[in-house]
């Protein structure tokens, strides 16, 4: 299917593993077909919560194919092929194309951080080597710089760079370069509880850590608010607030996998360096889950 400036809940899928620790491919399938029959409107798999760092060059290129597989083009299919080698990102996102994916995520260089110009090329040069839309992804918290105002600007009017995963948190960043938003370019919330804001002035959606755990009623809010249902999707995304908030309770993706896992789901452990939540949090989450109805 052809990325075309998505407009509504994009999921940032987790990857479910087995108690030894691999990859549990049955599970995979299973949240798969449950996030398309909610309405989910894209998958993005090798995110960060999908926990890609910890997984091999060869489990990550499994668990694409498998997803492309199973989706079978009944929505597009988003892939995380980042590095902060550029020459990395460029060869994962040259095959995922080759693959099937339907675009690609690419992530500002991380712990080697870049000056403006390198932060440039590094997303320019794949964008330049390969046929299908590329996203920026700018999530400070995780990488320890953000992608400058100037460079986003830039990018955007790539032919090749069709929007941005914003996942600063920053409003004042937003608005910056929320000027760059069009029909060649689309902005995406990376923060579930800032999705109506982000939509506010002019995002098309979310890419959603809360949309594994309710994928109907995440898909479901954007559509309203987009729909000119604003006051409905206010009232929804208000009274699911603190779930969404309590799913970083720590460190993404513990408390999504948790959630899951208390759901029934079976998504299984994390991969150290990340484990299980302190049971305060645990016990915090699983009131906000029983809030929700989901337990």
């Amino acid at each position: 299917m052809k990325f075309e400036n998505i407009k509504g809940s994009i999921v940032a899928m987790i990857t479910p593993f087995h108690e030894d620790g691999s990859v549990n491919f049955e599970v995979l399938t299973e949240l798969l077909e449950r996030q398309i029959a909610e309405g989910t409107d894209g998958i993005l798999t090798l995110g960060t919560t999908g926990e890609y760092p910890t997984m091999s060059h060869e489990e990550d290129a499994s668990v694409v194919e498998h997803t492309i597989k199973v989706v079978n083009g009944r929505v597009p299919v988003i892939v995380g092929s980042g590095s902060n080698c550029t020459s990395t990102q460029l060869e994962k996102s040259i095959q995922y194309q080759d693959m099937g994916a339907d675009a690609l995520l690419l992530i500002s260089p991380y712990y080697n951080k870049a000056n403006p110009e390198g932060m440039y090329r590094h997303f320019a040069e794949t964008a330049d080597a390969v046929h299908i839309p590329c996203l920026l992804y700018n999530v400070p918290g995780r990488t320890g710089c953000s992608i400058p105002v100037s460079v986003v600007e830039k990018l955007s009017k790539h032919p090749n760079i069709a929007g941005i995963k914003e996942a600063s948190g920053d409003m004042s960043y937003a608005m910056k370069i929320a000027h760059c938003v069009g029909p060649d370019f689309a902005l995406y919330s990376g923060n579930d509880d800032i999705t109506l804001p982000l939509m506010s002035i002019g995002g098309s959606g979310v890419i959603s850590v809360y949309a594994n755990v309710m994928p109907a009623m995440c898909h479901q809010i954007v559509a309203d608010y987009l729909g000119g249902n604003q006051e409905q999707a206010l009232a929804n995304h208000l009274k699911y607030l603190k779930l969404m908030n309590d799913l970083f309770i720590e460190v993404n993706p513990i408390p999504v996998k948790s959630a899951m896992n208390m759901m029934g789901l079976n998504v299984g452990p994390m991969r150290l360096p990340l484990c299980e939540m302190s049971e305060e949090h645990q016990a915090v989450l699983r009131a906000s889950l029983q809030e929700a109805g989901l337990l």
